[in-house]
């Protein structure tokens, strides 16, 4: 029961860390304002009513409640997958970021109806779609969660 716990610490901590570089972006910039940090990464304020890469962004506004439930049903599942798993590392590990991350676009869906965005990667005039902590967790969670079924699956011959 400890691990099953830390590992729901962890997706809570992601929580907290979206939800605090968030309101630091949303008091810094105005929507729209980009603010050069490196001749490859830029600040900018936007908000995304879609999924990844402004998928479903334009689908009316049903897509809000949708995304909600969503979220909140894969964390329910990824919450008993941690609690079968609290024991091992990589898949407790990936699916808490995953669940971290969904939930805190959560909040700014039931809060703004969109998620909020400011991480800006450009290189020569191409720009990767804006995202934020929570993308990033999400990300990194689904890329442990491929390595562990690719590899580790193997070698436990499932």
């Amino acid at each position: 029961m400890p691990r099953f716990v830390s590992w729901l610490s962890l997706a809570a901590l992601v929580i907290v860390l979206d939800q605090l570089s968030k309101l630091w972006v949303l008091s810094a910039l105005k929507y729209g304002e980009r603010i050069e940090v490196t001749p490859f990464f830029n600040l900018v304020l936007v908000f995304n009513p879609g999924a990844a890469f402004s998928f479903l962004s334009d689908a009316g506004g049903w897509q809000r409640w949708f995304f909600v439930v969503l979220a909140i049903a894969v964390s329910g599942w990824l919450t008993l997958l941690i609690r079968q798993h609290a024991a091992e590392r990589l898949l407790p590990l990936a699916a808490a970021l995953i669940m971290g991350g969904a939930l805190g676009n959560v909040i700014d869906r039931i809060r703004f109806g969109a998620v909020a965005d400011f991480l800006d990667l450009h290189a020569a005039g191409w720009h990767w779609p804006a995202f934020n902590v929570a993308d990033s967790a999400i990300s990194v969670g689904v890329a442990l969660l491929v390595w562990q079924q690719l590899f580790h699956a193997q070698k436990e011959g499932k």
